[in-house]
């Protein structure tokens, strides 16, 4: 379950991203391995159709290791948003550590133009003691 109010947004030319961490299953966290989710809610309150390309973000936990993911596509889509549509999208990272910091934007293309909205910057902690499961 993901309470609304842990939701951080951002918003750049009308396009709103709303970002959540989820601990995916604390029971299956062992001292060396961490399954992390996140959830974006892409909103297109512009007054024109966009598309959405890709992803670039970036984990770094609290030992210094870092996760990139720059692909095209969300889970092989692109899709589309006319005004007043949006775009839901979830999914999980392993990590080695129960703590780290999640940044980075999503790719849009917009008036034939691509852009780079900012995802909000959200940390993962596994010691804020409350297990949350990613639907």
């Amino acid at each position: 379950m993901i309470e609304e109010a842990e939701f951080l947004t951002s918003q750049t030319d009308g396009i709103v991203v709303s970002a959540c961490p989820v601990l995916v299953n604390e029971d299956h966290a062992s001292a060396d391995r961490y399954m992390w989710g996140y959830y974006l809610c892409i909103e297109n309150n512009s007054n024109r159709k966009i598309c959405l390309l890709g992803k670039n973000w970036s984990i770094t936990d609290d030992k210094g290791n870092s996760y990139f993911d720059t692909s095209a596509g969300f889970k092989g889509e692109l899709p589309e948003l006319e005004p007043g549509e949006y775009f839901e999208f979830t999914s999980e990272a392993p990590l080695s550590s129960a703590n780290a910091v999640f940044y980075g934007s999503c790719r849009v293309l917009s008036n034939g133009r691509t852009l780079d909205i900012k995802i909000p910057t959200f940390s993962l902690s596994a010691g804020q003691g409350r297990k949350r499961i990613l639907n």
